[in-house]
């Protein structure tokens, strides 16, 4: 029988990414988005709780990402959650949980965040064609 590990997330990102690279030359971004469920309390007031997510995106995807991405930005992020462990200095073992990337999608206003948008095109490893702004008027039909 198959499974299924999907995670999709919409939030803001907390940092800017950060882009290394292998000594093969692969791309590995990693960043952190936020993101925040409001819920009544008991006594009938509002609460945000926001939960932080570890985003890592590989290859093109992690080079967009690094080039497009930047603190504050909106984004969304399509992928699948990975589960790991290391021990620390001090020989305790500490988790980790991962979204690893397949697909990523800038929302919100253009001017928000750095970089430019890919006019709603999801980038997927491939670039998405430039955001063309032309006026309705600049069109020729």
């Amino acid at each position: 029988m198959a499974g299924l590990n999907k995670v999709l997330l919409i939030g803001n990102l907390g940092r800017d990414p950060e882009v290394r690279y292998t000594p093969g030359g692969l791309a590995i971004a990693k960043f952190s988005i936020a993101t925040t469920d409001r819920r009544k309390n008991k006594d009938g007031e509002f609460e945000d709780q926001t939960d932080w997510h570890r985003i890592t995106a590989f290859g093109k995807l992690g080079e967009i990402c690094g080039e497009y991405l930047a603190k504050g930005k909106q984004v969304y992020i399509e992928g699948r959650i990975k589960y790991g462990s290391y021990e620390n200095k001090d020989g305790q073992t500490v988790y980790t949980t991962d979204i690893i990337a397949s697909q990523m999608q800038m929302l919100g206003p253009r001017d928000a965040g750095a970089g430019r948008d890919f006019g709603g095109a999801p980038a997927t490893g491939m670039p998405a064609p430039p955001y063309d702004d032309k006026e309705d008027d600049d069109i020729p039909f």
